[in-house]
């Protein structure tokens, strides 16, 4: 049994990630494993968990991947390990959109049957702080709040009040952090700055994070909170069968055609791996741990390449994977990158597979706010003042190396670009979340996208896309 916590808080801005963040990288110095995870889409955060702990920082998406995957990719990320850490998504109780408890912190603490830490910001209350704790613990009796840290506290007497309060709701107060300057993370349009873009100052970041915890936190407490926790008695989610089942139960994988087209070769196992490339640095930090796990299990070899810095794709790319980040920061290297931009233009001219998802759709483009991207798509990118933001139920619309046409796939958006293109293009999605709509791009072997979509929710995607790079 792993043990484990969830931090949450009543809203936004709290102070989860800084908590979290420093709870696992204290556990860790400790010499205990710890694994990171995180409710929701976000992908900027498990990168400041991994720094904290050494192990990827993986998602927990109910409404992406399904409330009956959570708990078994809880326990394939926490496989292990002596304690783990999830860190919640807004406020405890919030979820998609018009779905109730859908996705919320407060539903994935009860599919994983973990105790929840309230971070409570107690900067402009002191006696209320009671009242508030005490609705948040009583809202839904089956999420159990083992306790309560308070955070930007001013001085002690600020303290002494909370305390004092907070003694008659009968939720323990498990640490009091003081506002400190040195803990805090920048940030910009869509969140904080990810590490890849502020490495040093990312470790010293997690290092104060951690002390602060240590000295404010009652780690022994928060530890026996998190051991309470009981067995969840499921089994651990595997790539390798997952690639193998759809949503009606197991299917036979579909053999690849010979190039002639008259018969099916051999099984993937028993064949050589095909090489995907995989975009990342500091531009394309935007990824889930399970996608090169899916690729890998379907019999690809996942090789990483940083189009900030590398002029070639790796030797032998059949098939090129470019996720999401920040693309808009680096627009000038990445255009600069010209022998790059001409690999890629030449790669999708041959008709091989490439998936691209939100940064990797505005790189595939012919323009950036102006500036020369690869000239892929008919296409110009530029930057907006509107954020785009939130799931999307998606149906695609044609047949791509992803999905077949009328597959379904849920997804989310996050962005603050909008993309023009040209005529006769053919849309990959149709949304039916928040408002109908198409979206995307299809072109030969291209599936590009804003899109961001969950593997692990429909495996079928990384096995046709190796399908197809065969």
């Amino acid at each position: 049994m792993v043990a484990r916590l969830v931090i949450a808080a009543p809203s936004s801005g709290a102070g989860k990630t800084t908590v979290a963040t420093g709870l696992m990288a204290a556990f860790a110095g400790r010499g205990l494993a710890v694994s990171p995870h995180k409710v929701g889409p976000d992908y900027i955060d498990p990168g400041y968990h991994a720094l904290a702990t050494g192990r990827p920082g993986r998602n927990l998406d109910a409404y992406m991947c399904g409330t009956g995957l959570i708990a078994p990719l809880f326990e394939h990320g926490a496989r292990g390990c002596d304690l783990a850490v999830v860190e919640g998504v807004m406020g405890l109780y919030d979820g998609a959109a018009d779905q109730g408890e859908l996705a919320s912190t407060a539903q994935v603490s009860k599919l994983l049957k973990a105790p929840v830490v309230l971070v409570v910001d107690a900067s402009s209350q002191s006696r209320s702080v009671a009242a508030l704790v005490h609705g948040f613990a009583s809202w839904d009796p089956e999420v159990r709040i083992g306790g309560v840290i308070l955070n930007k506290v001013a001085t002690d007497r600020h303290e002494h009040l909370l305390r004092e309060a907070l003694g008659e709701s009968g939720v323990p107060v498990l640490g009091v952090l003081r506002r400190a300057p040195a803990v805090a993370t920048p940030s910009r349009h869509l969140g904080l700055v990810p590490v890849a873009e502020r490495q040093a100052a990312a470790v010293e970041a997690v290092a104060a994070q951690a002390e602060q915890v240590r000295a404010g936190c009652d780690l022994e407490a928060l530890l026996a909170l998190a051991r309470s926790a009981p067995e969840l008695h499921t089994e651990a989610w595997s790539p390798e069968v997952a690639g193998r089942l759809h949503a009606g139960g197991p299917v036979a994988p579909a053999l690849p055609r010979s190039p002639s087209g008259c018969a099916p070769v051999a099984p993937a196992e028993r064949m050589p791996p095909v090489r995907i490339a995989v975009a990342g640095g500091a531009a394309f930090t935007f990824s889930y741990a399970e996608h090169a796990e899916l690729l890998t299990a379907a019999g690809a070899e996942v090789v990483t390449f940083d189009p900030l810095r590398d002029e070639a794709l790796p030797e032998g790319t059949t098939g090129l994977v470019i996720g999401g980040g920040f693309p808009e920061m680096y627009g000038a290297q990445l255009s600069a990158n010209e022998p790059l931009r001409k690999a890629v233009a030449a790669l999708a001219a041959s008709g091989a597979p490439i998936a691209a998802e939100c940064a990797g759709l505005l790189y595939l483009a012919r323009s950036l706010d102006g500036t020369p991207m690869c000239g892929v798509l008919d296409a110009d990118a530029r930057m907006s003042e509107r954020l785009t933001l939130g799931y999307r139920d998606a149906v695609a619309v044609s047949d791509s190396v992803l999905a077949p046409a009328g597959a379904r796939m849920r997804g989310h958006e996050f962005h603050r670009t909008v993309i023009e293109p040209g005529a006769g293009a053919r849309a990959a999605w149709g949304l039916r979340l928040p408002e109908r709509r198409v979206e995307g791009f299809v072109q030969d072997g291209v599936h590009a996208s804003y899109v961001h979509t969950h593997w692990a929710g429909s495996p079928d995607a990384a096995a046709r896309f190796v399908e197809h790079c065969r």
